[in-house]
């Protein structure tokens, strides 16, 4: 059997084959792909796992890679449909270096992202990668899915983050790229190959990441408008008065902020009363914070007075600044069972998208529940269409979803990926010669289709 042979490669103690310990590496998070696989192994270091890649190949067997398994389009999971493997890198977990006049640090793929963070904040750095599951995803996995969070605004997605990587290629070789170069003008580059393509092309080992001055100074704003129009013409006056300070800008409907205060023991409602739209503003810089916050409750003062916003609280501490992100942060699990969406569309088109959505799906539905809620900093909106019973309506909400999307030259998935989820539905949203060059990619670099077969394309 394969998995006795893998285990010469990792220890036996590092091949799981019970049912129990595989159970939680064979489902998705959202407990809606679950495959069955030969077995888990868990490398620990880059050459076991180009090992275990030239013994897979040799074997025909297939290759699951699998970070912290947070992932909502069932991309890191076996589909079950040939012989496969997950390799589940989070014993490669160490920090190889951190530059701190270079401002990088090198990091394997199993590092969970909280911890980078952490050891980027303990050399005086920021690393703004930054999203709910933090505590638990991996950084091999958030570059594999390109991931987002809530500071693609000033920062960029994980893509951005990224100055080399290294990659055991579906071959068993490895490619060592990581070099913390901010200019490389050398020929194609190439890391933009694995980053967003969830493991298709190859395994991502390790990463040299980006690295930012750490703010010394941070206000935290909770906005209410009276439609999520305003919240586009909000961005853009505040970008006029406090500029690129402006970190996270994200949106929630009055529909998300119930549905926190219903499930979370402790959230409390930051306003007096109720309102359709929220904006949840973090504001960062260098320098003295009562500065910062004096600008911030000038540019916040001057938008009531225009009629921008409706009301507005300022944090006046930390612990009311994480409760306020802690309403923000439980919204997913919140309303958990649903028709979810993670769409984009142009800054400047975000309300007309919430609105067209809104209006078709309550003509076809009039019960429809829309939770909204995001990155509109970004264009980025976790569209999720409730109550529960219109799960059973999946391909018809989505059908309606999705050609609001394409009307407004948006894209169906900003930062969760493609995985299983959106496999198929991509083949109408994407130009025949796109699906042509990302399959000639596919199968020059993964000619026998081992990297995580079945997803994304």
């Amino acid at each position: 059997m394969i998995s006795k042979r893998l285990g010469d490669i990792v220890g036996a103690a590092h091949v799981l084959t019970d049912p129990n310990d595989t159970r939680p590496y064979f489902t998705d998070w959202r407990k809606q792909y679950s495959g069955r696989a030969e077995c888990v192994v868990r490398p620990a270091n880059t050459d076991e796992v180009a090992r275990v890649v030239a013994l897979c190949v040799s074997e025909n067997v297939a290759i699951v890679p699998q970070g912290g398994n947070t992932g909502l389009c069932g991309g890191s999971v076996p589909t079950g449909s040939q012989r496969e493997v997950v390799l589940a890198l989070g014993r490669m977990n160490r920090i190889r270096e951190l530059d701190r006049l270079n401002d990088t640090m090198t990091a394997e793929a199993g590092c969970v992202l909280a911890n980078v963070q952490r050891a980027a904040a303990d050399a005086g750095r920021l690393f703004p990668v930054s999203l709910a599951a933090e505590g638990s995803c991996q950084i091999g996995g958030n570059l594999s899915t390109n991931a987002g969070g809530v500071n693609v605004l000033r920062y960029g997605s994980a893509r951005e983050q990224v100055l080399g990587l290294e990659v055991v290629l579906p071959d068993a070789r490895v490619w060592n790229g990581l070099r913390g170069l901010r200019k490389d003008n050398t020929g194609y580059d190439l890391k933009q190959l694995f980053l967003g393509a969830e493991g298709t092309l190859g395994i991502i080992t390790a990463a040299v990441l980006r690295l930012h001055p750490k703010p010394s100074a941070s206000a935290t704003a909770w906005i209410a408008l009276d439609g999520a129009a305003g919240a586009i013409e909000l961005l853009s006056f505040l970008h006029e008065r406090i500029g690129d300070r402006l970190s996270a800008f994200e949106l929630l409907s009055r529909t998300c902020v119930e549905a926190v205060l219903a499930f979370a023991p402790g959230t409390q409602d930051p306003l007096a009363g109720a309102h359709p739209w929220y904006v949840l503003a973090e504001i960062a810089d260098s320098g003295e914070e009562s500065v910062l916050r004096e600008r911030v409750e000038k540019a916040l003062a001057e938008a009531a007075e225009r009629g921008a916003i409706v009301d507005a609280v300022l944090a006046q501490s930390v612990e009311q600044a994480r409760a306020l992100w802690r309403i923000r942060e439980t919204v997913p699990e919140a309303q958990f069972t649903n028709v979810k969406h993670d769409i984009s569309v142009p800054i400047s088109k975000t309300a007309e998208f919430i609105e067209r959505a809104g209006e078709r799906l309550a003509a076809r539905y009039p019960a429809v529940r829309p939770y909204a809620f995001g990155h509109v900093g970004d264009g980025n909106i976790h569209y999720n269409v409730g109550p529960e019973s219109m799960v059973a309506q999946r391909a018809e909400v989505n059908r309606i979803v999705y050609d609001v999307v394409a009307e407004l030259d948006g894209s169906i998935s900003a930062e969760h990926g493609l995985g299983q989820l959106k496999r198929d539905e991509i083949r109408a949203h994407k130009e025949p010669l796109e699906l042509e060059l990302m399959g000639l990619l596919k199968k020059a670099l993964d000619p026998k289709g081992l990297m995580n077969p079945g997803k994304v394309l």
